[in-house]
């Protein structure tokens, strides 16, 4: 794990308050135009550095490589973490204000420098398999509390292991996909059938996701002191769910078409060297995991500050109705990892796992508008005087992370989604 050298800088202009430092150089796959050729490259500053560019001029030579000039971050995450390693190294290399070979070389940079305002961004990786976890304990106490008894909030199992499902890595999306409002079975009361219409509980869930970058074989689970070894580095997630779907289809086997039609992602992978500096740890878990669970590191979670903003439509002015942390998250992603392998389940590169709902322990860092608006009896107030309690065609749900430290900034940029309306069916025979 890498840590921060305070006096390295680079000969690109990068402002202070910048999501992409030096210190941090996110893996993202662009192109010049929508439809034009994707390729890798790392965000610095409002830059991006085309690394197919680099790798070609021999500046970034790798074992099995060459990796870049592809669509996909999969190989080059499925080559292990050595390659990570040198390429972190040697990309630092090149843009800090004591190399010269990109600083002095115009040609070069006109060849691989490109704003980001200009590109197209795309799905880092293809993704095999995608799990969400509940991992939040305000979240789940929260849900708990509006829909069961506020004595027993918490099921049982909920503090004996990370409770999770498998979703939908078909409908994992880059930000910047518009979001079609999903329809299905909707059971407005409790004595009549269910009827059929859009959704009109249409939720965001403030989370992040890890990629895993090192595989297992079918029937080998994952050492839980082994699991950051198998994670190359986590996104934003935006993970759209439908309640009023969710809520009649849940029982028993939980989550299904409320949580098929979405799941968004920040563009930019922000590696696990790039956190370690930033690395804290967890709640105190209680009671004590059993033995497979049990980490022996302390400092096994994140300060990640998050937030939400929503805006609507016919308003220059986003809301910020959430602001939390990471680090609120009850079970960390290695102890999520471990219990996903634990009965020999096979992980493969590129598999994105979501945290879950973050919420922290005050209204204002409630991560969905379940919970801010609580369950819509607390509508939200936005910026010019319109309500909330979820969201409406048109609005754009953007999400933001970032951490930072004695003056460093290592930040995952935003994932942004604008909701559209839903499709009209018409059934008529």
């Amino acid at each position: 794990m890498s840590t921060v050298d305070s006096t390295l800088t680079s000969f690109i202009d990068i402002a202070s308050d910048s999501d992409f430092s030096i210190h941090n150089l996110p893996y993202g796959i662009f192109s010049d135009t929508a439809d034009g050729k994707r390729r890798a490259g790392v965000a610095i500053g409002e830059q991006v550095l085309d690394l197919a560019v680099i790798e070609a001029a021999g500046l970034l030579s790798l074992d099995g490589g060459p990796y870049f000039d592809k669509p996909t971050l999969n190989a080059f995450i499925d080559s292990g973490r050595n390659n990570w390693t040198q390429a972190r190294k040697t990309i630092q290399m090149l843009l800090s204000s004591d190399n010269d070979a990109l600083r002095d070389s115009q040609d070069l940079q006109k060849k691989a420098l490109f704003q980001q305002a200009d590109v197209t961004m795309h799905m880092p990786v293809q993704v095999p398999g995608f799990t969400d976890f509940y991992s939040s304990k305000e979240h789940a106490t929260n849900v708990g509390t509006m829909f069961r008894d506020p004595s027993n909030a918490l099921l049982p199992n909920w503090t004996e292991m990370p409770v999770g499902y498998n979703g939908r890595a078909s409908t994992v999306v880059v930000s910047g996909t518009d979001i079609v409002r999903p329809s299905g079975q909707l059971k407005p009361n409790a004595d009549d059938r269910p009827i059929f219409s859009a959704c009109k509980r249409l939720d965001f869930e403030l989370e992040t996701a890890f990629v895993v970058g090192k595989g297992n074989s079918i029937g080998q689970p994952i050492a839980v002191d082994e699991a950051f070894d198998h994670i190359f580095g986590m996104v934003l997630l935006n993970d759209w769910s439908a309640r009023d779907i969710q809520k009649w289809e849940y029982v028993p086997l939980g989550p299904f078409n409320a949580k098929t039609f979405a799941s968004e992602v920040s563009p930019w992978i922000v590696t696990m060297d790039a956190l370690a500096p930033f690395k804290t740890a967890c709640p105190t878990q209680e009671p004590k995991p059993l033995a497979y669970l049990d980490e022996k590191a302390t400092d096994n979670s994140f300060d990640i500050n998050l937030s939400v903003e929503l805006l609507p439509e016919d308003s220059d002015s986003a809301t910020v109705v959430c602001e939390t942390n990471f680090k609120y998250m009850y079970w960390s992603m290695a102890q999520q990892l471990t219990h996903h392998t634990i009965t020999g389940c096979k992980v493969e590169v590129g598999d994105m796992m979501g945290s879950g709902t973050i919420s922290g322990p005050t209204p204002d860092s409630y991560g969905s508008m379940l919970e801010i608006a609580w369950n819509a009896t607390k509508p939200v107030t936005l910026t010019g005087g319109a309500t909330r309690s979820f969201i409406e065609d048109g609005d754009t749900v953007i999400m933001k992370g970032y951490s930072e430290k004695d003056g460093i900034r290592v930040g995952f940029g935003e994932v942004r989604g604008k909701v559209l309306p839903a499709i009209q069916f018409n059934f008529d025979k």
